[in-house]
């Protein structure tokens, strides 16, 4: 008798009402119920999801950041038709959308503008894809490597393997560097200052041959040697280089500068420091002061 009362009781309280939407009561149990749906749908999203990404889109060879694009539209498609249901099951009719579209409304009154904006400017990204999973952009004085998006923000892995958390509307209204968007190749520009004294043929023929020496740089465009302007104290030259990989610019960066040390050093080519010259003037002589009218007696 007592587990029965027992059971009766949590039986009433779970069947209590809260509130009422339209003409459905809504209980504690059918949040329950909503809840658990909503939870399993989830759950089976994601695994479906990623089953189907490691058995079909990796043996089709789609890029990474493809397979990422379709698993989210897979897993956003899952949740949505579960609310569909979990919502259904509590006797809610969504006619539709409209009730998500009145839910979001509702947020956007109560302040949350700001969640809404990143959750529009996460679809923006998986559907239009100015970025995708794997490319490497700069964002303010942030240079990493998306790694994940999400509903909300998108996370990028600093070159320091530090994670970001960025708000996905920052790619949206502001301005990023993708520096994998389209075509792969991107130009670096190596700029150098060499003596007056040094010999011309010399300077460029070195430059050309450390760019032809390195493997990471591309021979179609070929690289490219420019006298870019007389500076102060050196004629200051410009290396422009292809490479292929955007995100090993500052290695290559770094090997282009080492080699051309060592170059310039085999031939024979100075590297000046900031120099100045200066040029003193004799003093003026100093004029003769000569009293007039004024009479000087010897004491």
């Amino acid at each position: 008798m007592a587990s029965k009362e027992l059971f009766h009781s949590v039986q009433g309280f779970l069947d209590n009402r809260l509130f009422t939407i339209g003409t459905t009561e809504v209980t504690l149990s059918a949040i329950f119920v909503f809840l658990f749906i909503l939870l399993v749908i989830v759950i089976f999203s994601r695994l479906f999801a990623r089953k189907l990404v490691e058995r079909i889109l990796v043996r089709l060879q789609i890029d990474e950041g493809t397979r990422y694009t379709f698993r989210r539209i897979i897993e956003y498609t899952f949740i949505l038709i579960g609310a569909i249901i979990a919502f259904q099951s509590i006797g809610i009719n969504l006619s539709g959308l409209a009730v998500i579209f009145g839910l979001l409304s509702v947020g956007i009154g109560f302040g949350l503008q700001n969640i809404t904006s990143n959750f529009v400017a996460g679809l923006i990204l998986l559907f239009e894809r100015p970025i995708k999973v794997g490319d490497r952009v700069t964002v303010g004085d942030i240079e990493g490597d998306v790694v994940e998006i999400n509903i909300r923000s998108t996370t990028v892995r600093s070159l320091n393997n530090i994670d970001i958390i960025v708000p996905n509307s920052e790619f949206v209204s502001s301005q990023v560097i993708n520096w994998s968007h389209g075509d792969r190749k991107i130009r670096l520009d190596i700029e150098v200052g060499v003596s007056y004294q040094s010999d011309l043929d010399t300077v460029l023929r070195s430059l050309n041959e450390v760019a032809l020496e390195n493997p990471e740089i591309l021979r179609n465009p070929e690289p490219d040697v420019h006298l870019r302007e007389f500076g102060d104290s050196s004629w200051n030259m410009k290396l422009r280089i292809w490479i292929d990989n955007p995100k090993r610019h500052p290695v290559v960066r770094s090997d282009i500068n080492c080699a051309i040390v060592r170059k310039f050093r085999e031939n024979g080519v100075e590297i000046p420091f900031p120099q100045r010259d200066l040029h003193l003037r004799s003093p003026l002589p100093t004029p003769l002061l000569v009293s007039q009218g004024v009479e000087h007696r010897a004491v």
